[in-house]
């Protein structure tokens, strides 16, 4: 029996000056808004975090649909995260997917449970604060604050890791 290898990530991140700093991975950069009073044209540490579940949510998606044979044409994932200040950290983090596709509802819920099962990212997050979500078909959600629509739109719930 031979051992599956282990995957392994490699990021830099330097100071660029009091306003900034860069992160580089592989052929990539991305800058990081690190200046105390904040700036607009990067992701603070917080963002990161959240559009780092985002993408594995996402790239789960991919890597998940052509084993389900799902048809996917489009997915959006909205990240919210609750921070305290003493001591500072992630209470609580909620999420929403909106996936464009003609799949049953059935098919929608595998898809969620496919995300959240093999997602490193959200796996790891999932061990460490709240994480709970939602899915729905794309239109779903245009109309989610309507009483009337709230018992048709499709929404399938997760809370926590699959066991």
């Amino acid at each position: 029996m031979t051992a599956t290898p282990m995957l392994e990530y490699r990021v830099k991140a330097y100071r660029v000056d009091a306003h900034g700093s860069t992160a580089e991975a592989k052929g990539a950069s991305l800058t990081l808004d690190t200046d105390l009073a904040g700036r607009s044209d990067a992701f603070n540490p917080a963002e990161l975090l959240l559009a780092a579940i985002a993408a594995c949510m996402i790239k789960g998606a991919e890597r998940v649909a052509p084993m389900l044979k799902f048809e996917l044409r489009g997915m959006e994932v909205r990240v919210h995260g609750k921070r305290q200040d003493a001591p500072p950290k992630m209470i609580s983090i909620d999420y929403e997917i909106i996936v464009d596709t003609p799949e049953s509802d059935q098919r929608i819920d595998l898809l969620h449970k496919n995300i959240r099962k093999y997602g490193t990212v959200s796996n790891t997050i999932a061990a460490a604060t709240e994480l709970n979500g939602v899915i729905r078909r794309i239109g779903d959600e245009a109309s989610a604050g309507s009483p009337e629509r709230t018992a048709q739109r499709r929404t399938s719930s997760v809370a926590g890791a699959f066991a």
